[in-house]
Parts: C-alpha cells; sequence; structure tokens
C-alpha cells in the first residue's frame, strides 16, 4: 500500500510498473518518497513563513498545506516528464529547466526553515535594530520639540538672571549704605547721617523692588515650567504612540533581512542540504540506467507514434484522392449543356432583378 501511494508520487505509469521487476517499482517508490517528504517541508517551511506574516496557526497551516501541494505537484511534474535517452547529455539538456526550478524551489523552501533554525540569533539582531529604531525614533521626535524647549528654558534663564541682577544690585546698595555708617566710604563720617539715611532709602526701594521682582519672575517661570512639562508630555505621549510600530517590527521581510546579517556559510549549507534533497529526484532519474521500465514505456509512445504517423498519413491519402475525385467529376459536369443553359438563365433572372432594383432607386432619388 505505502509503495503504491510513493509510485503514484513519482508520476510514474503504475500500469506499466505491474509488468516490471520489484526492484523497478522499489526504484520509483524511492524517487516518489523523496518527492512526498520534499512536499512535507516545504508545507512545513510554508506554514512557518506564514504564521510569521498573518500570526495566526490555522491560516498558516491552512496556506501551508496548499503550498506544500504545490511543491508536491511540481516536484511529481519535474520527475515524471524527465524520459531516459540514448545518450546522457540530450537527458542533461532536457532535465535542465527542471533543474533550475528545482533551485528555485530549494531556495524558496530552506529560507524559512533557516529562519526558524536561526530564530534566536535572528531575534539577537532584530533587538539591536529596534534598540537603535527607538532610540532613532526620539532623536526624531525630539527634533520638533527641542527647540520649543530650548526656547522656554532661555525665557527662564533670563527671568533668573534678571532677579541676580538686581540682588547684585541691592548688595551693592547695601554696602554703600553700610560703609557710609562705618565712615569706610562716601563722607568717611562716622554715624547714620543725611547721607547715610538717603543711601538707606535707596537700598530700601530697590529691594522692595526686588521682592516685587522675584514674586513676578517666579510666576512667569512657573508658567514657563508648566509648558515646557507639556511639552514633555507631548513628546512622551508621541513616543509611546509610534513605539508599536517598532515593536512590531517583525515581519517576514524583517526577518530575511536579518538572517542576510548573520554569517552566510551555516545558512548556505542548509540551504545545500535542500538543494540536494529537491534535486535528488531528478538526479536519481538521470543517474539511473535504463531500465524495463523506460524500455517499456519507450516501446508504447513509439507504438503510438507509429500509429498516429500511420493515421495521418492515411487522412492525407485520402483527401487527396477525394480532391481528384471531385476534380474529375466537376470537371465532367462542366462540359453538359443541359447545366450551362440551366445557369444561363438563373443569370439572366438575377441581372433582371439588379436592373428593376436598380431603376427604383434612382426613381426614388430624383
Amino acid at each position: 500500500m505505502l509503495q503504491r501511494f510513493f509510485i503514484f508520487c513519482s508520476g510514474a505509469d503504475t500500469a506499466i510498473l505491474e509488468e516490471c521487476s520489484p526492484g523497478e517499482r522499489t526504484k520509483y517508490a524511492g524517487i516518489g518518497a523523496t518527492v512526498f517528504f520534499t512536499a512535507v517541508m516545504a508545507a512545513i517551511a510554508g506554514s512557518y513563513a506564514l504564521y510569521t506574516v498573518f500570526d495566526n496557526l490555522f491560516t498558516a497551516i491552512f496556506f501551508g498545506m496548499i503550498w506544500g501541494l504545490l511543491i508536491f505537484n511540481l516536484d511529481r511534474f519535474i520527475v515524471s516528464t524527465i524520459k531516459k535517452r540514448k545518450n546522457f547529455f540530450d537527458e542533461l539538456i532536457q532535465a535542465s529547466p527542471r533543474i533550475l526550478l528545482a533551485v528555485i524551489i530549494a531556495i524558496v523552501i530552506s529560507k524559512p526553515l533557516e529562519m526558524k533554525i536561526f530564530e534566536k540569533e535572528i531575534n539577537q539582531v532584530l533587538l539591536e535594530e529596534k534598540n537603535d529604531m527607538t532610540l532613532a525614533n526620539k532623536d526624531q521626535l525630539a527634533l520638533q520639540y527641542t527647540p520649543t524647549v530650548e526656547a522656554l528654558n532661555a525665557e527662564i534663564d533670563a527671568l533668573k538672571q534678571e532677579v541676580t541682577d538686581k540682588e547684585a544690585e541691592v548688595n551693592t546698595l547695601y554696602e554703600t549704605y553700610i560703609a557710609e555708617a562705618e565712615g569706610r566710604k562716601g563722607t568717611e563720617l562716622i554715624g547714620k547721617g543725611p547721607v547715610y539715611k538717603e543711601k538707606r532709602d535707596k537700598h530700601d526701594a530697590e529691594l522692595a523692588a526686588l521682592q516685587a521682582l522675584r514674586t513676578t519672575n517666579a510666576e512667569k517661570i512657573t508658567n514657563l515650567e508648566n509648558q515646557i512639562a507639556t511639552v514633555s508630555t507631548e513628546y512622551q505621549t508621541k513616543v509611546a504612540e509610534t513605539q508599536p510600530v517598532i515593536d512590531g517590527f517583525d515581519g517576514l521581510m524583517a526577518r530575511v533581512n536579518a538572517l542576510d546579517k548573520l554569517p552566510w556559510l551555516p545558512s548556505f549549507f542548509i540551504f545545500l542540504l535542500f538543494l540536494a534533497i529537491e534535486t535528488s529526484p531528478i538526479i536519481a532519474k538521470l543517474l539511473s540506467p535504463k531500465g524495463a521500465y523506460d524500455l517499456k514505456l519507450e516501446e508504447q509512445e513509439s507504438a503510438l507514434k507509429s500509429w498516429v504517423t500511420q493515421q495521418q498519413a492515411q487522412r492525407e491519402v485520402l483527401v487527396t484522392t477525394d480532391r481528384d475525385i471531385n476534380n474529375r467529376v466537376y470537371a465532367d459536369i462542366a462540359e453538359e449543356q443541359e447545366l450551362y443553359d440551366y445557369k444561363r438563365k438563373k443569370a439572366r433572372e438575377l441581372m433582371q432583378l439588379q436592373a428593376d432594383a436598380f431603376y427604383k432607386k434612382q426613381k426614388g432619388v430624383l
């Protein structure tokens, strides 16, 4: 039962194989088993690849099965259409397009399985890329908000500097009237005279102005700091909104690109493995000697070709003979006076009808 199934997978003619030796049936069962298991590997690889796309197990399995059946049909067609020739190079030329197709199929099958085998390494590469993308995203978003924050901080620094300058001015006035009272500067008279009082009043007035400036600038600074907090909140919100896009950077194309960044040698050997699996039925068919099955198939095809050629030749003779007979029949009829008189009569009636129709048409125009 299993042998019959694998023979079906090989695409061989079961009716002809029934007449061959058990060894011949075993050979084609082995070719069919290779075709079958290649399709199974293709289904697994396709399911995994589609799972990375749809992120749904049942959808991936469904389309993976369809992909496996497609590969199975292609491989079965490739193997079944290779015919044994008398010359090996003729067989190789005949199989070369099919070998090229097998290489393409091997690449398509191997890539998803490579991504699964090197999944941890690919995840590491994707993590590094996501981190770089996160930093780059923050930097790009910061370009939108940094100028505003810097302008607000500059205003805050200006307000603080204004208070600092005013404090320095008040401290200078304080030092001036103290020095006047101690007799170190000004009139150099010790005591609190009129000059001292004048300088003290000026200091007190500037001190009151300083207190008012502190209060006003503190309110302005608080308002500016609230604006900075608002801008920072908007920036953080924007970062949080765009981060899921970066976190979702885990699709099929991203994984293929990440795989290409890994060392090529392990992937290349895996590709060679699948290439060997995919081309093994074709290589086995090319290298195997012409067996009983090939001889019987060639005999059957040549017999059919001979029969078709014979039928075609008979039809050509039949057509030629019938044409010659028809030519002779019509030549004899053409000599009969009765047929001539009849056709002459009908031609005259036709010309009279045409003349009458032309006369009526011209009369209607006038």
